[in-house]
């Protein structure tokens, strides 16, 4: 008992932050601190466990020994304090939050309608700040919470980072059917020496279906590379141009009676399309209710 009066649940909370954090500014982030005032806490912890708990190595901050010894004590009792605490059922009715969520276009078109319809009814007070931008940026932005969750595939991810998948997608082929046999599609001598049109955030982009080319040492020729997955589409009437792209990303066809789809002549991997957070945020109740949200009305689609 001695020992618990020499410190506060307070420390405690922003010990279990700096530890899983192994970052200052992120755990001020975490425990919505200013910096100054979490660092006055490491100070404070440091001399309370007489250890300096993280030090520098190779430019990053590490946890020493003690502190490695810590973690898993530290999360058992915060993990026992909060059982017994307890708090009040989330109530998404009544909620008033902020989420700022990072998704493409393609989500945007796919996710968003259901979502945002989900949300006006069942939590009108809960808003969505939506951005855009490729996966290495939401990955470091989910890091050091500019994010609360981003949509998108995530192959690797660190970590700190928890995923989960919302649905399977497979790859279709679009082009003009003027440009097109017959019947079917292409061959694939016959896509590799089409011009194509590439959906990237960044012109040299290396996406799934550049992966699959280079396994076999080829290369397409990209004649248009653009970010928009809503534009694509309506590029290829009139042109000798190819689309390869996710399936739910064509919709209906009423507006392109002039293309046709057909399947892609290579093969090419099934995507999982992901969510992806922050542990820091994995228990939040209101969190875990928007990616619940997500979840549900991604099986709409």
């Amino acid at each position: 008992m001695d020992e618990l009066r020499r410190i506060d649940l307070n420390q405690l909370v922003a010990l279990h932050a700096l530890l899983t954090e192994k970052h200052v500014t992120r755990a001020a982030l975490r425990l919505h601190k200013s910096q100054p005032a979490v660092s006055h806490t490491l100070g404070q912890l440091r001399t309370h466990f007489g250890d300096p708990l993280l030090v520098r190595h190779g430019g990053r901050m590490v946890l020493t020994a003690r502190a490695q010894a810590l973690v898993q004590p530290l999360e058992d009792a915060l993990n026992s304090l909060n059982d017994l605490l307890g708090s009040p059922d989330f109530d998404p009715a009544r909620t008033r939050r902020r989420f700022r969520i990072s998704m493409s276009d393609y989500a945007a078109h796919i996710v968003l309608p259901p979502l945002v319809r989900y949300v006006r009814d069942q939590a009108p007070g809960l808003d969505l700040a939506i951005s855009q931008a490729g996966r290495e940026a939401m990955l470091a932005q989910l890091q050091d919470g500019e994010l609360d969750l981003a949509l998108g595939i995530f192959p690797h991810v660190p970590d700190d980072i928890e995923i989960q998948d919302l649905f399977q997608e497979t790859f279709v082929c679009l082009a003009d059917r003027a440009v097109l046999p017959a019947q079917g599609g292409l061959s694939f001598e016959e896509w590799l020496e089409r011009p194509h049109i590439s959906l990237a955030l960044r012109p040299d982009a290396n996406d799934e279906i550049e992966r699959a080319l280079a396994a076999r040492g080829l290369r397409r020729h990209l004649a248009v590379t653009l970010p928009h997955w809503s534009a694509a589409v309506d590029l290829l009437a009139d042109t000798d141009l190819v689309l390869t792209v996710a399936t739910r990303a064509v919709g209906p066809m009423r507006r392109h009676r002039t293309l046709r789809k057909f399947a892609p002549p290579l093969e090419l991997p099934r995507l999982a399309y992901q969510q992806a957070w922050h542990t820091r945020r994995a228990t939040d109740p209101a969190h875990r209710w928007l990616r619940q949200a997500v979840m549900t009305c991604s099986q709409l689609t």
